[in-house]
């Protein structure tokens, strides 16, 4: 891809928000002593999976948890503010990035989890896309390694050279994650289809998940097929 087809891809935005001092921070402490866009890419991901707690009890009406700046404030994170900040530090450091979703039927959660969102269909889950040697390659940040060993998952890796999405089975075999539509790559975070989506899909979980707070690492050993 020629340079100027990605430079869309190496700009600040509202949500990829790669130009706030924080992410600078972040990207910057995240890929010290990295040589390479692979090296690079890869000490930035890890950074974002395991550093940035993974949690789906946010509030879903505030763009902020949407935003990279905005999950390094909170200090935690859901999978498409995830994968914002993984966008976002990317382009910090000079590799072009953008954030994709999927629509994926989620066979492994836990009984709250399951009790908000009333199915097991997650729309809008989100990865990123990063440009490295001539390809986009896809990355998925959202599980962090405390979270996965908890409900006995195996965490999700990435080379840098290959794609990262989760695995169908876990190491159990139990069924993990299904993807059922794919819904495009964009240069920056739809918040507002997003969220039209999510309160007339999951109006329970956007209403009560604030007031459920802090609690998914912890149930993250109550998941069940």
């Amino acid at each position: 891809m020629p340079q100027d087809e990605t430079s869309a891809f190496l700009q600040s935005g509202r949500f990829i928000d790669s130009a706030h001092p924080s992410v600078i921070e972040f990207a910057r402490g995240a890929i010290a002593g990295s040589n390479t866009a692979i090296d690079r890419a890869v000490a930035l991901y890890y950074a974002v999976r395991d550093s940035i707690p993974y949690d789906m009890y946010i509030d879903y009406r505030d763009p902020a948890n949407f935003s990279a700046s905005g999950v390094l404030s909170a200090g935690r994170g859901f999978c498409v503010g995830k994968a914002a900040l993984l966008a976002a530090s990317c382009r910090t450091v000079g590799i072009p990035a953008r954030v994709g979703y999927a629509d994926v039927i989620n066979h492994i959660s836990s009984r709250r989890l399951r009790e908000l969102m009333q199915t097991d269909l997650f729309c809008w889950h989100s990865y990123a896309e990063l440009y490295i040697d001539g390809r986009w390659i896809k990355a998925t940040p959202a599980f962090d390694q405390a979270v996965c060993e908890r409900a006995g998952l195996v965490p999700l890796e990435f080379d840098g050279q290959t794609d990262s999405l989760f695995h169908p089975f876990d190491a159990e075999g139990r069924r993990r994650m299904e993807y059922v539509e794919w819904r495009g790559a964009f240069p920056d975070v739809p918040f507002e289809a997003i969220l039209s989506d999510f309160l007339l899909l999951y109006p329970k979980l956007v209403s009560d998940a604030p007031e459920a707070e802090g609690g998914f690492r912890r149930e993250a050993g109550d998941f069940s097929a």
